[in-house]
């Protein structure tokens, strides 16, 4: 298992991977994907952090570093799109991302890591629990648009 942050040609990997969060297809390679992929790789405060076994891309999370002027101007780390193929589920995958993704905010002076789930699932939860994670200090407000 190594867990690194994501290359730039492996773009389509990560799509399909993000086919076992909740995408139910692959997006067209087209300008808009192109152009949103090169802001991604351009932007040194957002993180794809990826778990990769045997050459191939089985987890992944995004944890994008926000500048911040409040909390003695400390910047803040969210944390999106954690996912892990079906077949290498319960195996450490997501929590080696989500641990290094707390190694990047720390190393960037983040005080503070935030997650958001939409997952009722008890072992996701209880991943997120695990890794440090509680639903007890804030409220979420979502607004879909």
């Amino acid at each position: 298992m190594t867990i690194r942050e994501i290359k730039d040609n492996e773009l389509n990997e990560l799509l399909a991977l993000y086919t076992h969060l909740h995408e139910l297809d692959i997006p067209k390679n087209n300008e808009h994907l192109q152009k949103t992929w090169a802001a991604i790789m351009g932007d040194k405060n957002h993180h794809i952090i990826v778990c990769e076994v045997d050459g191939k891309l089985v987890s992944s999370c995004v944890c994008v570093i926000i500048p911040n002027l409040t909390r003695n101007i400390r910047p803040y780390a969210f944390i999106e799109n954690v996912v892990t193929h079906a077949d290498y589920r319960g195996k450490g995958c997501a929590t080696a991302c989500l641990n290094h993704a707390k190694e990047l905010a720390e190393k960037a002076d983040c005080y503070k890591m935030m997650l958001l789930t939409g997952s009722q699932s008890e072992s996701t939860l209880n991943l997120y629990k695990q890794a440090g994670y509680n639903c007890t200090d804030k409220t979420a407000f979502i607004q879909w648009l």
